[in-house]
């Protein structure tokens, strides 16, 4: 076994004592949104680039602790760890033993391989696969890591190796479940949207901390869950762990030091100004479950109500949001076809909550021209279906508005 101080100083050194290359991985088309939140952070962040699939960035692990806590848009957090140049397996193998995997592993910890290449003489992902499992083995059986501690349950750990034209980028997943799981839900119910969309769909649609927001069709409740953490200004990486908690350069202290200056910041409304409801009363149950196991429950009032015959919520001179995610194609079936649903939607929307700010689910572009005023569109893929987001300020209906269908 090697010299445990010595190992602890060259993580000290070489993992927390240094800047590192970072990515943080989001769904298309919310890269900008990620960027922002990214500069906002706590923790100093340097070199913010946005790039398709996500936003690099150059920061201590630390601020990497402070990624995970608090961007509700990105889908994991990765940390860069090695790069090289390989086109024959065995220039790839001795990288891999080369690397100083006993810096980021704990001794006999479990890692999962995640693959992928493209443009590269090296191209077998499995095959690759195997030269990073047997390579890291043959250096922890002669660098052997350190101890897990006692008292300590490190996580599995995911390796991410990504090869583009020839040239090849190790990374090690610092965020382990992904980051849509917020760690209040433990079912997803019907058709849900990822919180991370949720979340950059509120931020579309105008919502702060100090607004009234209604979610109608609220299913499984994520639009009404993201808004009350965003209300009550709690961190979307409040109520759950991370891969990270798993690395021999994690220090708990620093970690309880960044939640503890997030909590000074926590203000959980003390009356509903989240009000959620649908019309499937399974669904309603379910989150009413959730929210009275969660802190949450001062802030979201959950109704059994349809739709059509909602009113919206009194809300004095606070600024009104309402989201809509409303059944739709192969995912969800209805008795309305889809055109004449929006069209009712519209309607309503026109009647009743003129002049609040929208966030709409649309499965196709042109459903928005069913709507009796203009919306922004924004393309995105969501669990294999192409849908669009609309935002906009609802307006009473003009004269020449489209006819009913």
């Amino acid at each position: 076994m090697p010299n445990a101080t010595a190992l602890e100083k060259r993580i000290k050194r070489r993992v927390t004592g240094r800047d590192h290359p970072f990515f943080a991985v989001t769904l298309p088309g919310l890269e900008t949104l990620c960027r922002e939140e990214l500069a906002a952070l706590p923790e100093d962040v340097q070199h913010l680039k946005v790039e398709k699939g996500g936003v690099s960035f150059h920061a201590r692990v630390h601020a990497g602790y402070a990624a995970n806590l608090h961007l509700r848009t990105a889908s994991r957090i990765l940390m860069r760890i090695h790069r090289f140049r390989a086109t024959a397996f065995g220039q790839m193998e001795k990288q891999v033993i080369d690397f100083p995997w006993e810096l980021f592993l704990y001794s006999g910890q479990v890692f999962a391989l995640k693959v992928t290449s493209s443009h590269s003489r090296l191209i077998h992902t499995d095959a690759i696969a195997q030269r990073f499992e047997k390579g890291i083995a043959q250096r922890l059986s002669a660098h052997p890591g350190l101890a897990a501690p006692a008292d300590s349950h490190p996580a599995d750990q995911k390796i991410v190796v990504r090869g583009v034209d020839d040239r090849f980028t190790v990374s090690i997943d610092s965020s382990g479940a992904p980051l849509y799981k917020r760690g209040l839900k433990t079912s997803g119910g019907k058709a849900p949207l990822r919180e991370t969309f949720a979340a950059a769909a509120l931020a579309l649609a105008g919502f702060t901390p100090h607004c009234v927001l209604t979610d109608p069709m609220c299913g499984s409740g994520t639009f009404s869950l993201e808004a009350a953490l965003i209300a009550s200004r709690i961190p979307p990486g409040w109520y759950r762990k991370f891969a990270f908690m798993g690395w021999p350069c994690y220090r708990p202290g620093r970690w309880k030091h960044l939640r503890r200056t997030a909590a000074k910041l926590i203000t959980i409304p003390e009356t509903p100004v989240i009000f959620a409801s649908d019309s499937d009363l399974d669904a309603i149950e379910r989150l009413k479950t959730i929210v009275a196991q969660s802190d949450l429950e001062p802030a979201i009032q959950v109704q059994h109500r349809d739709f059509f015959s909602l009113l919206p919520p009194d809300r004095g001179s606070v600024p009104g949001i309402i989201t809509l995610n409303p059944p739709y194609g192969v995912r969800l079936k209805t008795e309305v076809p889809t055109d004449q649903l929006y069209a009712q939607i519209g309607r309503q929307l026109t009647t009743r909550f003129a002049a609040w700010n929208l966030a709409l689910i649309l499965p196709r572009p042109e459903l928005r021209d069913l709507l009796p005023f203009k919306v922004n569109t924004l393309a995105f893929t969501h669990g294999g279906l192409n849908l669009f987001l609309a935002t906009g300020q609802i307006e009473n209906a003009a004269p020449d508005a489209p006819p009913s269908l």
